[in-house]
């Protein structure tokens, strides 16, 4: 290089070539960590500069060729033009310090300090470096097209397929984990659905279905006046219609088409049996994703599960499968209360026969689902005897008293909640006892 040119200038035009080194670096690490979801939304929403830049991560492997291209290209001329100042400034003894500093130089300004930036903010410095690199990829193209020729070849040597872009689909799990990670980007109560859909296919009509003795319903071979009476007073629209025994089950009738009639007094068993709608069953282990859209199909909302020798194990409704995404919401249910009242302070009895999903959705615990269904049943399957009342136990983190059995089951037990939050155990009594009043 001519030694007229002033040390100055070469100063200069090495800090210019250190400045792109740094911005090969930063943008490198800004376009490959992007959010690609985040990217196609804008994309798709218009803005141009996420169009650009989705389009050049197409071909990944071009996009790197490019960058690395220009990285080594100015990171070797400011070697040079360190060369030629050290020996302007000191001879060739300099030369090593002046290697030395750009090294040092080249290292935080150039690599960590922006690619550390890069990483923080991938967004607003990968968008706009993409209109620059859309051009100077197509200036570049027969460089960049020579230089991945020989590197895709090496890599196919290998087993690696560049032009096949990396899966960028989500698992089931994964997505799960992307949810529950939203933080204030999705409100709490959105998460907690979005959450309840992708458990869905975990899920049977088994979990969330309404026991055999718990059904309420009209049997024809009762008294009819006491039909009448329940007719009147439940809050359930639709009742399954049965001869002595929920297994002769008969079909489903609409209360609000008895209503007129009940109200003139006039209703009959013969009026009642016009209205009744055929049965519908569905076997045990039915996932609630099947289920839900055979529901939709058949447009129907009352289905009666059935085990392998055709005997009615369970009611299912569409709210039994809506309430698993966004929790209790009315009060038109065959669902019974959790049966939780106060027993001294700090303690609760509870219905042993409540269901734990039910359970855990509703006080936001979070007892086992994968075995027994009922309270009742979590119990006995971790001690395996019927408990003498008083026996004091824990299960799932909760101290637990016994309180009342039968002969074949626990009947009530007693929540020692000291150290819990009750929070959502008042709120269910309060609604508990509003209904009743």
């Amino acid at each position: 290089m001519n030694d007229d040119v002033p040390i100055g200038f070469l100063l200069g035009l090495l800090a210019l070539l250190i400045l792109l080194s740094a911005f090969f670096s930063g943008t490198e690490t800004a376009l490959m960590s992007l959010n690609r979801y985040r990217l196609r939304h804008r994309a798709r929403g218009g803005n141009r500069a996420a169009q650009i830049t989705e389009s050049l991560l197409q071909r990944p492997d071009r996009l790197i060729g490019l960058i690395l291209l220009g990285n080594n290209a100015v990171n070797l001329g400011a070697a040079a033009l360190v060369t030629v100042i050290s020996l302007r400034i000191g001879g060739e003894q300099a030369i090593w310090i002046g290697t030395l500093i750009l090294t040092f130089v080249i290292l935080i300004f150039a690599e960590v300090a922006p690619k550390t930036i890069a990483a923080l903010h991938p967004t607003q410095i990968a968008l706009p470096a993409a209109l620059i690199y859309y051009p100077l990829q197509k200036a570049a193209y027969p460089i960049v097209w020579t230089i991945n020729l020989i590197a895709n070849g090496l890599l196919r040597l290998l087993g690696v397929r560049p032009d096949q872009i990396a899966s960028h689909s989500l698992s089931t799990e994964e997505l799960r984990v992307v949810v529950a990670e939203a933080g204030a980007m999705v409100p709490r109560g959105h998460r907690r659905m979005l959450l309840s859909i992708l458990d869905l296919d975990a899920m049977s009509v088994d979990d969330v279905m309404i026991p055999r003795q718990e059904i309420i319903g009209i049997d024809l071979d009762r008294d009819w006046n006491e039909n009448l009476i329940l007719i009147s007073s439940t809050e359930i629209n639709r009742l399954p219609v049965y001869r002595d025994d929920i297994d002769s089950i008969v079909g489903v009738v609409s209360v609000r088409k008895l209503v007129a009639a009940l109200a003139k007094g006039t209703l009959t068993e013969a009026q009642l049996l016009r209205e009744i709608r055929e049965p519908y069953f569905v076997p045990e282990g039915t996932l609630l994703t099947q289920q839900l859209l055979a529901f939709r199909e058949q447009h129907r909302r009352t289905a009666f599960v059935i085990d392998e020798y055709g005997d009615v194990q369970g009611l299912v409704t569409t709210e039994d499968i809506l309430r698993e995404i966004v929790g209790e919401f009315g009060e038109n249910s065959q669902r019974e209360d959790l049966g939780i009242t106060r027993d001294g302070d700090d303690h609760y009895r509870i219905d042993a026969s409540a269901n734990i999903r039910t359970l855990n959705r509703i006080m936001q615990w979070d007892l086992p689902t994968d075995g027994p269904k009922t309270l009742n049943g979590l119990i006995l399957e971790e001690i395996e005897t019927i408990p003498d009342p008083g026996t004091k136990l824990m299960v799932a983190n909760l101290p637990i008293e016994i309180v009342e059995t039968s002969e074949h089951a626990i009947k009530s037990i007693r929540l020692d909640t000291r150290g819990l939050d009750t929070g959502a155990i008042e709120e269910e009594i309060d609604k508990n006892n509003e209904a009743a009043a």
